[in-house]
């Protein structure tokens, strides 16, 4: 029988060969891990790292208990126990752990390149609703990211600068306020007597497909919008729904419903309008739903209150480090405060909203 005994040389051959072909196939996972080069994120508290830290309004959370299971236990400006959503998409996507805010000093534009967060706590799509705690208004994030771009151009170089304003992600997270802190609030919002809630959410509709105009204008390309949670489930506004036994108040998610549907509707029609972007929709809703009805199957034990104080009412001030009723092991709790999840609620959130939505991006 024949046999085919390689030479040396053959062999030498065969190795270079297989060297050369690793070093390919690292090359290119390298390049296709990076596909996303920075992530740019607008919106309120569910995206905010920080930026309220640096403006006067009581909307903040730079203080403990707040960070506490954040790297170095920490307060931040985030509205967590640790982490927030789009920290945890950061990681996923092969960039850096943490998205900073872009007020913060302690950051730069080398920094920023990879990833950086202009959101707000406490604002919403509407100017009014950002009017409630003086904090920043859609609008505002909008020009900071304008600022940001000729620093972006400054550091890279134009070239460089604009291919990653148009191969990084911009993620909108926000809403909830426009609707709890404005239209619903007590005593009744101007809004509520100007609009009806089907108007004021085609409102809503309307400033966003603007905002993505202008991103659109401004070079962005790869946009992913947010929903609404189920904003009838947080221990808030469940405190408030005595008359149903302080259950959800389903009438506040019955419009969460309604309102992701028109943001659905909304990326379909700018897909089709605006050439070459990817508008997806990153929908909250029904994860934190299943979250929220069967807690055990993601290892929580408690939907209904917040771990810190009493969990009915407190967030921001209210949430201090010195109410012995917080809770010591925040990861069986759905909720943080009475408003915002935990950093194990972000991290089951981000990572649905990774695999499911975002995927395409990376």
């Amino acid at each position: 029988m024949f046999k085919f005994v390689p030479e040396m040389g053959g062999m030498h051959t065969m190795t270079i060969l297989w060297l050369l072909l690793i070093q390919f196939l690292v090359l290119f996972g390298e390049t296709a891990g990076a596909k996303v080069p920075a992530i740019i994120v607008f919106g309120d508290s569910s995206v905010d790292a920080g930026n309220n830290n640096w403006i006067p309004t009581i909307a903040r959370s730079n203080f403990e208990p707040y960070g506490r299971d954040f790297k170095g236990g920490k307060p931040t400006g985030r509205f967590s126990n640790g982490r927030i959503a789009t920290d945890f998409i950061s990681e996923a996507l092969g960039l850096k752990p943490i998205i900073p805010a872009y007020l913060d000093p302690a950051y730069n534009i080398s920094d920023f390149a990879t990833g950086v967060t202009f959101a707000s706590a406490g604002t919403g799509y509407d100017n009014a609703t950002s009017g409630v705690l003086s904090v920043i208004p859609f609008w505002k994030e909008l020009e900071y990211y304008k600022e940001y771009q000729k620093k972006l151009r400054a550091y890279l170089g134009e070239t460089q600068a604009d291919q990653t304003i148009s191969e990084a992600l911009h993620m909108m997270s926000l809403g909830t306020n426009d609707f709890l802190e404005n239209y619903y609030s007590f005593p009744r919002s101007d809004r509520s007597s100007q609009f009806t809630i089907t108007q004021y959410e085609d409102f809503l509709i309307g400033i966003a497909r603007n905002f993505i105009r202008s991103l659109y204008g401004l070079g962005a390309r790869k946009i992913s919008l947010g929903g609404v949670p189920p904003m009838g489930c947080l221990p808030l506004e469940r405190a408030t729904n005595v008359m149903e036994g302080n259950d959800c108040n389903e009438r506040y998610n019955t419009v969460a419903l309604e309102f992701n549907d028109k943001l659905k509707q909304l990326t379909m029609e700018l897909n089709k309008e605006l050439s070459g972007i990817k508008l997806v929709f990153s929908n909250p809703y029904y994860v934190f739903m299943n979250i929220i009805k069967t807690p055990s199957l993601f290892g929580f034990e408690v939907t209904s209150v917040a771990c810190c104080a009493t969990g009915v009412f407190e967030m921001g001030y209210a949430c201090n480090r010195n109410n012995l009723l917080t809770c010591s092991d925040a990861d069986k709790f759905v909720f943080w405060d009475a408003f915002h999840p935990t950093q194990k609620t972000n991290s089951i959130i981000s990572n649905y909203v990774v695999n499911k939505v975002l995927a395409e991006f990376h």
